[in-house]
């Protein structure tokens, strides 16, 4: 058997999605605070680590296999380490499958960013991959409760979300909401001028690599050269007109447009064009985008009114623009790609369609977030102590500085004793980590 040119665009393009972390890793790293940077970039590079590990091991099984639980789950054991897939070309879309996976718990971090235990983190990744991100992945393409096939979505119709409104972006934006309301505020929230982002060219380098990596994760699917060329074409589209709005929005509201408001609105318009990338026309493709870019520049400005510390902005960005775009597919979807939408005869059968599977995505995650959370919370805890975010958790949870900023050259620091001077080994004279 050779590899076709299908196959090699599968691991080009799985290679593209894993990239899409570590540009996540620097868009939040730059716009933390400079003592969190190497903690928020952990945050997201542990997860390619602990979600791979659990999607070899039981994830891919229990969003592709065999459906138990009337369709809200497939059987973990069925593919269990993905023994029975060796020798067959299934392999190439369990990697795929292992990198979405990883984005979408990644994205979460964000909104904890400064103030999470890195241990609480590191307990959370699996157990959510497992009970919210591979069922929810099942019930809306593995063949589960959202699909043509499922309890619902055979009454109520298949909801149209071709690369991850509704798992990716609304999973991880509402799991950013149950932290947050859990984990709590940083200390100084809405009045310390520190917590700024601290390194705007990192975000902006970040953004590009998203973008870069999001042909991957929306032509990834593709499965013909007239369906991949309208996703490439969309996936240009819609995060150049969403960058527009969102600077169009912050000159109007704040006076001047900025390098942040500009790669988030790309990030915002990628968002919005993920569950819809194959299924409306490039016209609409930029309006939705610029409407995205818009919507998501005043959610963002809203946080401080409604006291949640969502820190890199995961909710205003992924939960609002990923709402954006999976109903606009009620109005905007093409009659030849599919159920047409509104504006195109199809009526309002579609628009219900995809607002029920949002209503069922998000009090799936919801609920089950939430006995995630708690349960951590309640046991090792969630958050650091208000000495350990004062002082920086890069330096008290991984005794490491992203920069050299006290003339240590290794990026270590010195521990300190209860008076506050330093310490150093009389043996090596060396600084000696925590």
């Amino acid at each position: 058997m050779t590899l076709t040119a299908g196959d090699v665009w599968t691991v080009v393009a799985s290679a593209l999605v894993l990239f899409m972390t570590p540009g996540l890793a620097l868009f939040y790293g730059g716009m933390t605070r400079a003592k969190a940077v190497l903690n928020m970039m952990l945050m997201s590079f542990i997860s390619i680590g602990l979600v791979t590990v659990v999607w070899v091991l039981w994830g891919y099984s229990m969003s592709g296999g065999d459906s138990i639980l009337g369709g809200l789950v497939a059987d973990p054991t069925s593919a269990f380490g993905l023994n029975n897939l060796i020798g067959t070309g299934d392999l190439l879309g369990a990697a795929f499958g292992a990198t979405f996976a990883i984005i979408t718990v990644a994205l979460i971090s964000g909104a904890i960013a400064d103030r999470a235990k890195f241990g609480a983190w590191a307990v959370f990744v699996p157990i959510w991959a497992t009970l919210v991100y591979a069922p929810l992945a099942f019930m809306v393409w593995g063949g589960g409760l959202l699909t043509e096939d499922g309890a619902i979505g055979s009454r109520f119709g298949e909801a149209i979300d071709f690369a991850g409104g509704l798992v990716v972006h609304i999973n991880a934006g509402v799991a950013a909401v149950i932290l947050i309301v859990i984990v709590g505020a940083r200390k100084g929230f809405g009045k310390d001028p520190n917590q700024r982002p601290h390194n705007l060219p990192l975000v902006m380098l970040g953004a590009a690599i998203l973008w870069f990596g999001w042909f991957g994760f929306n032509v990834g699917a593709a499965d013909s050269p007239e369906q991949a060329g309208l996703i490439l074409v969309n996936t240009m589209a819609a995060p150049s007109a969403a960058m527009l709005g969102w600077l169009l929005t912050e000159r109007m509201r704040d006076g001047h447009a900025t390098s942040l408001g500009g790669a988030s609105g790309v990030v915002a318009g990628l968002v919005a064009i993920t569950p819809a990338c194959a299924n409306i026309s490039p016209i609409w493709a930029m309006v939705l985008g610029f409407v995205s870019g818009i919507a998501s520049a005043i959610a963002v400005g809203l946080k401080y009114r409604l006291k949640m510390d969502d820190s890199l902005d995961v909710i205003g960005v992924h939960l609002v623009s990923g709402l954006v775009g999976t109903v606009a597919l009620g109005f905007i979807a093409l009659p030849s790609e599919g159920t047409a939408g509104l504006f195109y005869g199809g009526g309002f059968g579609l628009l219900g369609t995809q607002v029920l599977a949002v209503v069922i995505s998000v009090a799936y995650c919801a609920v089950l977030t939430t006995i995630i959370a708690v349960v951590i919370d309640k046991t090792i805890g969630f958050r650091i102590t208000e000495e350990e975010e004062i002082q920086g958790i890069d330096v008290t949870t991984h005794a490491e500085s992203g920069y050299n900023l006290a003339g240590d050259a290794s990026g270590s620091f010195l521990p300190r004793t209860t008076t506050g001077a330093s310490m150093r080994p009389a043996e090596s004279g060396k600084p000696k980590h925590f």
